[in-house]
């Protein structure tokens, strides 16, 4: 008898697993929202080239611009349906809490005190990056641990204010920080001779020197990376079906990236009878009923701003001003890190 309630208990249990599994999400309060006024609101930087910053036309281009297109592109069929919030480090937090954005993309670092303290969640990674220095090079300066005495410009309310000073108490070398509110005034700091270096994520520092530098040769990012800085979307808590369309719509640029699909050749790969291929465009599988959207839904990020490997080398790869290796944001097949949660 005891046997037979097991089995029946499992049985039950099973069914109601696959039910649950077989449930369509219901739209969360963010998306409703969203397609009530017909944009996506979405907090960016005030101008960091490769990332986000806006043309002289007003037109924004970059990495974390290019995820929120695709998200557009998944929940409204228009990647221009966007309104652009640029934000200092000190407002970024404050807009999303108070749902002034729907989604931060913003090179914001995911932290352990950030994702459980400020009522936010962060997504998954779209870019890896690390803290380092820029020196001028008659400075001659070759590692970060000839900067001793030095001042060195950083901006304040950033991971990297406190990264700077856990590093070199770490390594028993005094230096003297020089903090600076905003962005544009740490860096105007440095190139006026203020500081002897300047510190913030690698990526960062190319982009200021390729941008703001009158002679970006005339300045070196030295080797050291003295942190981890894993940067990507964070969206509000409370909120779990919106939260899993933003990490779902990264994970459908990596996974396209894998299988070859393209922002070129995505039409044509509908016709594709690879499994994989099938389910992420919609063909074989809807997977979009599980997320609340339809089943083309990774297909209008695809083709909106093709894959992930394509929005890196045309925003800070090599075809780009930056000219940043892949390096760790490399597929995981490739050397890389980049790796997809599986669309099935």
């Amino acid at each position: 008898m005891q046997f037979r309630t097991s089995v029946t208990l499992a049985g039950a249990m099973a069914g109601l697993l696959s039910l649950a599994i077989a449930t369509p999400a219901l739209a969360g309060k963010t998306i409703d929202a969203i397609k009530a006024r017909g944009q996506l609101v979405c907090g960016v930087n005030t101008g960091l080239a490769g990332f986000s910053a806006a043309d002289s036309q007003g037109n924004w281009s970059g990495l974390d611009v290019d995820f929120c297109k695709a998200i557009a592109a998944t929940l409204l069929s228009d990647a221009t349906k966007i309104k652009w919030a640029p934000l200092n480090a000190q407002q970024r937090f404050t807009a999303l809490q108070s749902g002034e954005v729907d989604v931060l993309s913003r090179n914001t670092t995911f932290t352990l005190t950030r994702d459980a303290s400020l009522g936010l969640l962060s997504t998954t990674p779209t870019y890896y990056d690390g803290q380092g220095f820029m020196v001028t090079k008659k400075s001659k300066i070759t590692s970060a641990k000839q900067l001793k005495n030095a001042e060195i410009c950083v901006q304040s309310g950033t991971t990297t204010e406190k990264n700077l000073n856990d590093y070199f108490k770490g390594q028993n070398i005094k230096i003297k920080s020089v903090v600076f509110e905003g962005f544009e005034a740490s860096v105007k700091a440095f190139f006026s001779g203020r500081c002897q270096a300047y510190t913030t994520d690698a990526s960062g520092l190319a982009s200021i020197r390729n941008k703001e530098a009158k002679n970006p040769e005339d300045f070196v990012i030295l080797p050291e990376l003295i942190s981890k800085e894993p940067l990507g979307p964070m969206v509000r808590r409370g909120d779990e079906e919106f939260y899993a369309i933003v990490k779902w719509v990264v994970y459908a640029l990596l996974e396209a990236e894998e299988y070859g699909i393209t922002q070129e050749n995505v039409d044509m790969m509908k016709t594709s009878t690879d499994p994989a291929i099938a389910r992420i465009l919609g063909t074989s599988e809807d997977t979009g009923k599980l997320l609340g959207l339809d089943k083309d839904w990774a297909y209008r990020a695809i083709k909106a701003v093709g894959n992930y490997g394509e929005i890196f080398e045309r925003n800070v790869g090599p075809k780009s001003a930056l000219k940043l290796p892949r390096g760790l944001n490399n597929l995981w097949s490739k050397g890389g890190i980049q790796y997809a949660m599986p669309i099935r």
